[in-house]
């Protein structure tokens, strides 16, 4: 029999799924398989969700890599900490050197790359908060990589939009360990095909044997210097030497009662937050053309903000107090009349990813986001490692007087968060929709989903979604109501119907019931899985 994976005649009807023991959601089933395994090993959540992660680098490398940046947020022993793991640039780069051959910040090769956080995320992750050793939370994914996996009908339509494009754009000898890495005879997989990733799971368990330390001191920092210094790129082991992620104290802002988290600047966090904090000015009803218009306006305004001021939060002229003011929120939500606006910048005083979230039976809970940015990242493989590096760079400006201008040992504007959600002292749970700058505005959706519109996970993540994308200009899914498309577009916004839900991010929500059971909800826009027990 022949079947087409991806038409999908009828609506799939999910219902959200509960557990007492413990559980995984993420975008893949056999990352989640990963997890529940390490959980049922007797690990943690902490060390569940670097189980999935690490297996996620291996079943969704369309998405992230060994290569990638991460951020976290653990409730643990009643409180929340941030885990901030995104790299900083080359100490040896500068806005001059880029520009002797390139106009602007180039997306793909060598010099997009920036020193990747990933793997010392697990490290530091897992020696703080897990259970287990790091070898132990790595062992599914480095089993996955060596004995293969089966192609899954999202990964295989995105694995093969990337042949499409990579096959016309990747030009010279420094991607060509790309198409020996992810081609199978020089092809893109098809759905239901076995892959194997050997040199992956070969530096998986070189990473979770001396966690982390050959991916930044030994034999791997040696491959990864030797491949830039070859391809003329900026990266050195010194570089990947002196790095190490930053705990951060997470920030928030109080939306109708709770508590939404979020991990501070360099990250966009805190336009999901400026957003909810612009938007609680108004009352909101469920499926009513104000409440869009508003929701949109909101996220407007705090984009704005965000994609003007947010950087390495060293080099940030305000602070987040500033931008999640009350009374700057208020200020903000004056300019929100019954008519779509163009957003500027106010003044305050003074494209791939993947998410997971995980929980156990000791009440601990994880959000986690790692990403290798567009896609694959910047199309490199380091020769023989199966070390696919994101391109993270590509976000900086190469004009000096910009924020967010290039600079050595410097955090870029990051487009990866993940969300929880607190109320009093107690957690809810972790929360993410991942999807490049599509993530603070999903994450504002489902926080309104749940909250104001009292939806269970699945169905905040199954609901409808817009999405900014710049001016007065909005994309709405195909399944989006008609009539408020054209309610909308009565009061100015440029309303075009997508012609499929890609663009519109993939989350994952777990919440945690007064009896302390778990309820979680998957991403039905792709290969979403929740694993329990």
């Amino acid at each position: 029999m022949e079947h087409d994976y991806l038409y999908q005649r009828y609506k799939s009807n999910r219902y959200s799924v509960t557990a007492k023991n413990g559980m995984v959601a993420t975008s893949q089933p056999l990352a989640a398989q990963a997890g529940l395994d390490i959980l049922k090993k007797g690990g943690n959540a902490i060390d569940a969700a670097i189980a999935t992660a690490a297996a996620l680098t291996v079943v969704e490398p369309t998405s992230n890599g060994i290569g990638s940046d991460a951020f976290a947020l653990v409730w643990i022993n009643n409180k929340l900490h941030g885990l901030n793991a995104s790299g900083v640039t080359p100490k040896s780069i500068s806005i001059e050197e880029v520009k002797k051959n390139n106009k602007t910040m180039p997306k793909f090769g060598w010099t997009p790359v920036t020193v990747p956080g990933t793997p010392k995320a697990w490290a530091r992750l897992v020696e703080r908060f897990g259970n287990l050793s790091l070898y132990e939370c790595l062992e599914p994914a480095i089993n996955l990589a060596s004995d293969g996996y089966s192609i899954t009908p999202v990964l295989g339509k995105y694995w093969k939009g990337a042949f499409k494009k990579y096959s016309k754009v990747f030009e010279g000898e420094e991607f060509n360990e790309w198409f020996n890495t992810f081609t199978i005879k020089g092809k893109a997989p098809e759905i239901g095909d076995i892959i194997t990733l050997k040199n992956h799971g070969s530096t998986l368990e070189s990473i979770g044997k001396t966690n982390s330390d050959s991916f930044y001191k030994g034999n791997l920092a040696d491959k990864i210097e030797k491949d830039s210094k070859k391809h003329g790129g900026f990266i050195r082991k010194s570089d990947l030497e002196s790095f190490d992620v930053e705990w951060v104290d997470p920030i928030s802002v109080e939306y109708r009662g709770f508590n939404v988290w979020e991990i501070p600047p360099n990250g966009q966090g805190i336009v999901a937050l400026m957003g909810l904090n612009i938007l609680k000015n108004f009352g909101i009803t469920h499926n009513d053309y104000l409440t869009y218009h508003r929701q949109i306006e909101s996220m407007k305004l705090a984009f704005a903000d965000g994609l003007h001021y947010i950087t390495d939060p060293k080099h940030m002229k305000v602070n987040a107090n500033e931008l999640l003011s009350e009374s700057y929120a208020r200020k903000r939500s004056e300019l929100i009349t019954e008519s779509a606006l163009t957003p500027e910048v106010g003044k305050p005083n003074g494209s791939g990813t993947v998410y997971l979230a995980t929980a156990d039976k000791w009440g601990n809970m994880v959000s986690y986001i790692q990403s290798n940015y567009m896609g694959f990242g910047s199309g490199i493989v380091v020769e023989g490692t199966g070390i696919a590096l994101q391109n993270r760079g590509a976000d900086f400006s190469l004009d000096s007087n910009h924020y967010n201008k290039l600079m050595p040992n410097k955090r870029t504007y990051h487009t990866i968060i993940p969300g929880f959600i607190t109320k009093g002292n107690k957690p809810i749970g972790p929360f993410g929709v991942m999807g490049g700058y599509m993530q603070p505005q999903g994450h504002l959706q489902v926080v309104c989903n749940m909250i104001d519109f009292n939806l269970n996970p699945q169905m905040a993540l199954d609901a409808p979604r817009w999405q900014w994308i710049k001016d007065k200009s909005i994309l709405v899914e195909p399944n989006f109501n008609l009539s408020i498309v054209d309610k909308l577009r009565r009061m100015g916004h440029d309303v075009k119907i997508a012609p499929d839900t890609g663009s519109f991010g993939r989350g994952q929500i777990i919440i945690k019931l007064e009896n302390g059971a778990y309820v979680g909800g998957t991403e039905s826009r792709t290969d979403g899985h929740i694993a329990i027990y």
